[in-house]
């Protein structure tokens, strides 16, 4: 009789620890899936918005050094600021910023992309603000505030514009980020982002902007991340309730568990189906806990190969940009050799010519291979005049240029590539006096690009064959250039003259883009014929004829 009492007071003491051991594991348990989770979640939306601040501070960079940004700032006339206003706004509009506007060194806004809103920034004064008093100083700043006419919170990304050394302006782009907040609302978790001194920049409680970080009341899972290049940090916040729940419901199906096995255990009696009942529950246990284990190894998995996508997108990314600095670096040495070479050939020509006049008359063959010599020299300037050319930089007027120099430019620069594949060239005769109004460095970068495009077109094509043909107008002048290559694939032809879009394995995709642009400045155009099956891609660059 003793013993049943003993035997019920150990069977109530092992089921009080088994209670309080699968609350406390259940609760490990869903806190360990918790942190996981809101790790996650808070590494995905600052790699989000690092990559949005990374965009638009580029944004602000290459506008900087932007030839138009920087005559405008020299001499503000009004279609000079017009044109600036324009390209500003079409930026705006395909890069997804707020605003993006010019100050000269006043502070006072010269172009804005808003200019011809009622709110326009143009005409206002921002010399008191710290991102304009910071980039005159640094080069570079950003500042987070509200602003003074939209008085809606956003990020100011200013940088330096500079001439010859000197500061002639400052480029600010504003960002605000309500998309990504309501994105972070819509995810559930409390989401902050604080800068330096802790103050709430953006939030999913906008009741909390510019307000100090709430403190932590223990109720809650908080991750935090710094961003990098800013002294701002991420931090996201999500209730401990859930944790508790699980742990709560955990417990309670314990209990239950052990009341059914008190119950049958009571009921059978029998050692051998409490072995049994045992051996099954612990079977289920261990399919439930393997099949967990292997969904959130799927899960990582997943999660593993978005990472590596992204890194990869970030090292192709990085790669460009090499190539581009290995670019720029080309063209320089291209254009101190050709200088270089000028010299030995001048010597060359002249004791050639000194040879020819010293010669006795009738020296047949020495005469004419020292005529050959000159003949060469001449040809090697030549070269080198229009390499040196081709590698300065451009002056940014618009004025009367004679067609026909940049073009003739153009074919000798583009030719190496165009014998060693048979490639026939048609063109047309350019009268000397056809004159456009362009620039004529500019002018020519467009034709390279346009014929050497067409070149790579019908690399592999049978008879290869690139056709210039020229069209006259009163006004306008028409350069059209076809090839007979396999054409423009659609998909290609609807984002032709969209930045970093290209088909070429080492192609930086902005070729096109800035040929675009050029022409538009020229007050032209350029643009392809649509894409249709069985002919290669036709692109005509119409520009503005002089009036004499």
């Amino acid at each position: 009789m003793l013993r049943r009492p003993l035997h019920i007071g150990l069977a109530l003491l092992v089921a009080l620890i088994c209670l309080a051991g699968t609350y406390r594991l259940a609760g490990t348990a869903a806190l360990a899936r918790l942190t996981q989770d809101l790790q996650f979640s808070a590494q995905s939306r600052a790699q989000a918005l690092t990559a949005e601040l990374d965009k638009q501070r580029a944004v602000a960079g290459i506008l900087a050094d932007d030839g138009l940004i920087i005559a405008g700032l020299r001499l503000p006339t009004a279609p000079q600021i017009e044109a600036m206003s324009r390209k500003l706004e079409r930026l705006r509009q395909e890069t997804a910023s707020t605003v993006i506007y010019v100050l000269d060194l006043r502070g006072v806004a010269v172009a804005a992309s808003n200019w011809d809103e009622p709110v326009s920034f143009v005409g206002e004064d921002y010399s008191f603000r710290d991102y304009f008093i910071h980039a005159l100083r640094d080069g570079t700043a950003q500042q987070f505030a509200l602003g003074t006419v939209s008085h809606r919170p956003g990020l100011y990304l200013s940088h330096r514009v500079m001439e010859g050394g000197q500061t002639v302006g400052v480029v600010v782009v504003k960002v605000e980020f309500d998309a990504i907040e309501a994105t972070w609302m819509r995810a559930g978790e409390v989401t902050h982002v604080v800068d330096g001194a802790g103050q709430i920049l953006l939030t999913t409680r906008p009741n909390l902007r510019f307000q100090p970080m709430p403190p932590d009341n223990g109720s809650d899972l908080q991750i935090s991340l710094g961003l990098p290049a800013t002294q701002w940090q991420l931090v996201i916040r999500s209730s401990l309730a859930p944790v508790r729940q699980v742990a709560a419901l955990a417990a309670v199906a314990m209990a239950l568990a052990l009341v059914v096995a008190a119950f049958m255990l009571a009921r059978l009696g029998r050692r051998r189906r409490r072995a049994a009942a045992a051996v099954e529950a612990e079977r289920r246990y261990r399919a439930d806990l393997e099949r967990e284990v292997a969904d959130r190894t799927r899960a990582l998995s997943a999660e593993m190969q978005e990472r590596e996508a992204a890194e990869q997108r970030l090292r192709s990314l990085q790669g460009d940009l090499v190539q581009a600095n290995k670019l720029a670096a080309l063209g320089q040495i291209t254009a101190g050799v050709a200088h270089e070479i000028n010299q030995p050939l001048a010597t060359i020509r002249l004791l050639a010519e000194n040879a020819l006049a010293l010669l006795p008359a009738g020296v047949s063959d020495v005469e004419g291979n020292l005529g050959t010599i000159v003949r060469m020299s001449d040809r090697i300037g030549h070269i080198t005049t229009e390499l040196r050319s081709f590698a300065r930089k451009a002056s940014g007027r618009t004025e009367p240029v004679a067609l026909k120099d940049p073009y003739d430019a153009s074919i000798l620069l583009s030719a190496s590539r165009l014998r060693p594949s048979d490639v026939r060239l048609i063109h047309p005769h350019i009268p000397p006096d056809l004159n456009v109004m362009a620039e004529g460095v500019r002018l020519e970068q467009v034709l390279v690009n346009l014929l050497q495009n067409a070149h790579e077109a019908v690399a592999g094509v049978a008879q290869p064959e690139i056709r210039v043909t020229l069209q006259e107008g009163p006004d306008r002048v028409v350069l059209t250039v076809a090839d007979n290559g396999p054409g423009l694939a659609p998909e290609v032809a609807a984002q032709l003259f969209t930045p970093f879009q290209t088909t070429k394995p080492q192609g930086l995709g902005l070729g096109l883009v800035i040929a675009h642009d050029i022409a538009r400045d020229f007050g032209g155009r350029l643009w392809a014929d649509p894409p249709a099956p069985g002919q290669g891609a036709t692109f005509h660059l119409e520009l503005r004829r002089a009036q004499p």
